[in-house]
């Protein structure tokens, strides 16, 4: 690779630690530039030759940084990106996107304006558990898909310590939290949905915001039913796919956010590898024959997003996530909140136009 982009990070907190910075340090396209730090000089002690930043501003002001990363609260994400955006930087935003479609389709058409690569860092698609899934389906061994279910469970009974996400805000809740990521890998199997139904609520006692979601994801001949909670102690399949000839059921366990917590470091041969005992369950019938079986699961690997952002900038290849992905995961988001406010099915081909007459 000849040429090797310097990218900053807007902070370096958990998400810097370990879903970033490791997979910019391994990959040669990238040299890691530093962090924006608002209190603590943490960014030092793990990388060599790196900058504290002080500010947002010092980021931008810095002519050698071509990407910059905003891994910010969500409310925050419209505000850095386009400031980002309009100093010339590529940028990769987490999810969610933003806190709603227009300010989601105003980064996109200022990205295409100023000749910028924009992508959202869904790094889910690249989990193991969802790799698995993804190939059983573009495999057709279960027939025609006539009912899918996503989770993203979890036993939290109390309220966590990250105010961004537990206190009212525009960016907080379960939905714009847990629910991007199961939102976003419904539509990269399935794509965009004819009408989108909704069920948010607040279960937990205490809780200020959405703990707890169903969305129900409306196409011709199939339905996805898109689940999160923080009451599931004993959780379910995270992954089921039925179609007219079988059944695929997969748990949610991909391995790398544990690993980086634990000090791992990507690049090693077992790195994204589950263990045997979290294997896929396929039962289907091919050629006459019942199959009831064992599937062993895919590598994940988040490296591969990055790569796919070097090839994008460097190649002008498609983004792996791109900006209009970040608008389609925004419009289910708005039209589930749409759709459990007033108790009925929103049509897809009208969330765009309900929500610009209501801004």
């Amino acid at each position: 690779m000849n040429k090797c982009m310097k990218t900053a990070l807007l902070a370096y907190g958990m998400s810097g630690k370990v879903f970033h910075a490791p997979f910019l340090h391994l990959h040669p396209g990238f040299q890691l530039a530093g962090a924006w730090e608002r209190s603590k000089q943490q960014i030092g002690q793990d990388y060599e030759n790196v900058q504290s930043y002080p500010s947002l501003e010092a980021v931008l002001q810095d002519s050698s940084i071509e990407l910059v990363v905003v891994n910010t609260p969500t409310f925050t994400h419209y505000d850095y990106t386009k400031q980002a955006l309009l100093a010339g930087k590529h940028a990769i935003v987490e999810k969610a996107f933003t806190t709603t479609v227009a300010e989601a389709e105003e980064l996109k058409t200022l990205a295409e304006a100023k000749n910028l690569k924009l992508s959202v860092f869904q790094n889910r698609r690249w989990d193991s558990d969802f790799k698995t899934v993804q190939k059983i389906f573009s495999e057709g061994i279960l027939g025609p898909i006539t009912e899918a279910e996503f989770h993203f469970d979890r036993f939290n009974p109390a309220p966590g310590p990250k105010l961004h996400k537990e206190l009212p805000g525009p960016g907080a809740g379960i939905l714009k939290d847990l629910g991007a990521h199961i939102i976003d890998q419904a539509l990269c199997l399935f794509g965009v949905p004819e009408s989108v139904f909704g069920d948010i609520r607040i279960t937990r006692p205490g809780s200020q915001v959405d703990d707890y979601f169903e969305i129900l994801l409306y196409y011709p001949t199939m339905r996805v039913r898109l689940k999160a909670g923080y009451l599931v102690r004993e959780p379910v399949p995270s992954y089921q796919l039925h179609g007219m000839q079988g059944s695929f059921l997969k748990s949610r366990a991909d391995k790398q956010e544990a690993d980086s917590k634990a000090g791992k470091k990507p690049g090693a041969a077992d790195w994204g590898v589950e263990p045997d005992s979290e294997s896929g369950l396929l039962h289907t019938e091919t050629g006459g024959k019942i199959i009831r079986e064992k599937v062993e699961t895919e590598q994940g690997n988040y490296y591969d997003y990055y790569e796919g952002v070097y090839r994008a900038i460097v190649d002008n290849t498609p983004l792996p996530v791109s900006a209009q992905d970040g608008v389609n995961v925004m419009r289910v988001i708005e039209a589930a909140i749409k759709s459990s406010a007033e108790g009925r099915i929103v049509a897809w081909s009208n969330v765009k136009d309900q929500f610009d007459d209501e801004t």
